[in-house]
């Protein structure tokens, strides 16, 4: 089952060429269902906060146990049953569901597609399938600047992230870090239910997306100097904002991403009926127009590519 870098290349490459079709097998999804069903047998409302905790974090360790054991089986009998081109095809196509850069490309588009369009309100709906915010009143500069970021800091935890530990650990450890950010995802609130509950999941994500989400920030800088766009302000701009987030880890995709772009993203947003006011990263510059959204979709396959060079290499080392 050793995974070489020709699979890591086929997976990155199927990808590319057909992102997240709805209706293909999808182990993702498989997690998530996985995730919601652990949830209904750990959650206790009436627990204490510390027994909140304490379930969370037994909550967390059931669901990446079981995802190990599942992706462990599905290769194992895939190399012991199959022929060798069902099992190496069985092998890329786990690698291939944890990345998402046409994916990511794809549902981004469904939003860009409205507001060319001129069709607020399908914009608005489209958008709210892929941001937490409250998206009902969103103006079309705001719609932009919430593609503009939810692009880039999907950079470091849909393409970036997984390639990381798909070149240090192969489709398992891909696995295991998709969900943990899918549990994120779903419990890594703060909110009345998951306050407590989702805290061990929350801050698991951070310690996994620590060195990815850096590595984004400095990826996204050589894309921009690839481009021959102002690299040295987005390596400006990440040096001096990114730690401004709440998130130890999104501002360094999101800052630099804003520096090689010229625009200025964070503000205000309404989350769960209530106004949160985001640091904002980047200066003053450009105004959020889609032709900001379709630069920063060409910023994230350069940096993709440069994230898969760097992955193929690492592997490469690793198996000799």
């Amino acid at each position: 089952m050793e995974f070489y870098p020709w699979h890591l290349a086929a997976a990155y490459a199927l990808d590319l060429l057909v992102g997240d079709p709805r209706g293909w097998p999808h182990p993702i999804r498989w997690i998530g269902h996985l995730i919601t069903a652990m949830e209904r047998k750990f959650y206790d409302e009436k627990a204490t906060p510390l027994m909140q905790r304490t379930l969370g974090a037994v909550f967390w360790l059931t669901v990446v146990t079981l995802v190990v054991l599942g992706a462990v089986v599905i290769l194992r009998v895939s190399f012991h049953l199959f022929h060798p081109f069902i099992a190496h095809g069985v092998l890329i196509w786990m690698a291939f569901t944890t990345l998402a850069t046409r994916g990511l490309h794809q549902e981004s588009a469904k939003v860009a597609d409205a507001l060319g369009q001129g069709n607020l309100a399908l914009a608005r709906e489209k958008l709210a399938w892929i941001v937490s915010r409250d998206t009902s009143e969103l103006q079309e500069k705001d719609i932009v600047r919430a593609l503009v970021e939810t692009v880039s800091e999907n950079i470091s935890d849909g393409i970036v992230a997984p390639l990381f530990f798909l070149a240090l650990g192969g489709p398992v450890a891909a696995m295991v870090y998709k969900a943990m950010n899918t549990m994120d995802s779903m419990v890594g609130y703060t909110n009345d239910r998951y306050r407590y509950f989702g805290w061990f999941a929350a801050r698991a994500d951070d310690l996994a997306n620590w060195v990815p989400a850096r590595l984004s920030g400095f990826l996204l800088v050589g894309a921009a100097a690839l481009m021959k766009r102002d690299w040295k302000r987005a390596w400006r701009t990440m040096r001096r904002d990114a730690r401004k987030m709440k998130s130890p880890n999104a501002g360094y995709p999101e800052a630099a991403a804003a520096g090689a772009l010229g625009v200025q993203l964070g503000g205000a947003n309404v989350y769960f009926g209530e106004r949160v006011e985001k640091p904002t990263l980047g200066d003053p510059g450009d105004l959020l127009t889609l032709e900001v959204y379709k630069a920063m979709i060409r910023l994230m396959y350069v940096t993709s590519a440069l994230g898969c060079v760097l992955a193929l290499g690492i592997r490469a080392l690793l198996v000799g």
